[in-house]
């Protein structure tokens, strides 16, 4: 099978770009950029992403056992693209809060998902994480995107929803052990 070719088929399909962070077996914060994000369920709240296993940051996210699904807002490309290079403090310069277990959650994101792995599982050339949503938050705003190998914006071809608050962020879910 050509890898490229089907790289090239896989990219077909448009996906949100986020920043995974996690803090490593120091404490120091750090993050890749991730479109693998997906919903698994709502009850229990689950979402999924996954890794490479050859990722120099794969040990730092086992060993936390704790992940922050960041959903970049369009303005936020040139995040993404620090966070997909293998700029040694990631962090530097970028706003960011610490959230539940002290891991960090950048500022400004369309959405934040702060999870606790439930489930790590080997898959092929990658490694899975599920995880179970303690807390989140919201804005609303245009999220970025990445399609056919390029970053994208979406545009809206039904009626827009009606307004909502500007952001939202809940406390941790009340079904989430401490």
């Amino acid at each position: 099978m050509d890898t490229t070719d089907l790289r090239r088929a896989l990219g077909r399909f448009g996906t949100g770009v986020t920043i995974v962070s996690t803090l490593d077996a120091q404490g120091v914060p750090t993050g890749v950029t991730a479109n693998s994000f997906s919903s698994v369920s709502l009850d229990p709240p689950i979402v999924l992403w996954s890794l490479r296993r050859a990722s120099p940051s794969l040990a730092a996210f086992d060993a936390t056992g704790r992940f922050v699904i960041n959903v970049l807002a369009l303005e936020q490309v040139e995040l993404s693209r620090r966070f997909a290079s293998p700029v040694a403090d990631k962090f530097a310069g970028v706003g960011h809060t610490r959230g539940l277990g002290g891991l960090p959650v950048v500022e400004g994101c369309a959405a934040v998902f702060e999870c606790r792995t439930e489930q790590r599982l080997e898959v092929g050339d990658h490694v899975l994480f599920l995880g179970l949503v303690e807390a989140y938050g919201h804005q609303v705003g245009p999220t970025l995107l990445y399609c056919q190998g390029q970053y994208a914006q979406g545009v809206n071809l039904e009626t827009p929803p009606p307004p909502t608050p500007t952001a939202t962020r809940t406390a941790p879910c009340a079904t989430a052990p401490s």
